[in-house]
């Protein structure tokens, strides 16, 4: 009986063990998407959620000036199934991927026509789409996130949020 309940602990421990070696392969920023209505445009991003880790962020770690994903291992992606216009410029339906160039006073935000692609390879020259945005400061968010703060019957309020960064975008259905 002793003998079955240490063969029963070792093999508990060596599936334990098992465990936390796979736990070691979890990547560290996790997928997250989010998916809006926006009139009768269906919106969806699809993305890697990095966390702070109390680093500095904007200016530091993510550096002023040069082209940013919002989004860890792979480049944040943007389905719309319908055109819709952002921060007054219009989108065409489709997949894009997200970039942006972070900086103290402005933003630029990029759909880029290459919807797939590692979230070091900015695909130059396949922009369908660049936007300029005020940052704004807001309350700590740790783990990136894109949000819709608000949404009407036929516009929304995209935020990209991280640390006390908020990158606002105007959403408004029908491609006008």
């Amino acid at each position: 009986m002793t003998l079955s309940i240490l063969k029963r602990a070792v093999l508990a421990a060596g599936l334990f063990g098992l465990a936390g070696a796979a736990r070691g392969q979890i990547p560290r920023s996790q997928l997250g998407s989010v998916t809006q209505s926006v009139g009768t445009a269906r919106v969806e991003i699809t993305y890697r959620r990095p966390v702070a880790h109390g680093r500095d962020l904007f200016g530091a770690l993510v550096p002023f000036g040069r082209v940013w994903t919002p989004s860890a291992d792979t480049a944040a992606r943007i389905t719309l199934s319908e055109a819709l216009t952002i921060n007054g410029a219009k989108l065409a339906a489709g997949s894009y991927s997200v970039w942006t160039i972070p900086d103290s006073a402005s933003w630029t935000v990029i759909f880029n026509t290459v919807p797939s692609v590692f979230h070091l390879r900015y695909p130059e020259g396949r922009d369908a789409l660049r936007v300029q945005t005020t940052p704004a400061r807001g309350d700590h968010v740790e783990t990136l996130m894109f949000a819709f703060p608000m949404v009407d019957a036929d516009s929304a309020r995209l935020e990209i949020r991280w640390g006390t960064t908020v990158i606002p975008l105007s959403l408004k259905s029908g491609g006008r």
